[in-house]
Formats: structure tokens, C-alpha cells, sequence
């Protein structure tokens, strides 16, 4: 018998006014309670439902999570209703913080 993961859904759209999210400090909230969802031991779903996003938003709410965790942290997370160029940063952001993670431990 498997035990299903609980998950947490976080949209991206709560909380911000407009349909697009360019500032750090907009992401701060979101990865505060991904953060607490996570130590939990939950998953977590960001919906983007309706939204564009920057590279420095999704740096702050993901790319911090993966330099305090490590790059197994992106296993409990996941990214729903991506446009093309949000799911294309999402994975900038992961790739350059999963390789800057590795790098830092190396030395």
C-alpha cells in the first residue's frame, strides 16, 4: 500500500495585482510558504495559472530553496499551468542553481 505525498498548492496569482511578477520581494511571501509546506514534508505545487513571471521572481522563490536544500528538493515541487517562457525560466533558474549548489560543495 503506498501513502500519497500531501501537497500544498500555492498560486502564484494570490496576492499580486497584476498578472505579472518581476520583483524578488513579490516571491518572498510564496517561498515562505513553500518553505513551511516542505519542512512539513508536503509537496509543493506552484500554479501560474494567469501569470508571467521574471528571472529574479523565480530566482527568489525557487532558486533559494535549492541552495538551502539541495537539488533533490525540486523532487517536491511542481510546476503547474506554465506559459512556454516561465516554464523556460523555471528551468534556467533550477539549472544554474542545482549546478552552483554542487560547485559550492565540491570545494
Amino acid at each position: 500500500m503506498s501513502i500519497e505525498t500531501q501537497r500544498t498548492r500555492l498560486s502564484l496569482r494570490d496576492g499580486i495585482k497584476v498578472n505579472f511578477a518581476g520583483l524578488r520581494a513579490a516571491a518572498v511571501p510564496v517561498r515562505e510558504q513553500a518553505a513551511e509546506a516542505l519542512a512539513q514534508g508536503r509537496e509543493v505545487v506552484f500554479d501560474f495559472a494567469g501569470i508571467e513571471v521574471t528571472q529574479s521572481f523565480v530566482d527568489e522563490l525557487i532558486g533559494t530553496l535549492i541552495l538551502r536544500h539541495g537539488p533533490s528538493i525540486l523532487e517536491r515541487l511542481v510546476f503547474k499551468s506554465c506559459s512556454d517562457d516561465a516554464r523556460a525560466i523555471i528551468e534556467f533558474v533550477a539549472t544554474d542553481r542545482c549546478d552552483q549548489f554542487v560547485s559550492s560543495r565540491s570545494h
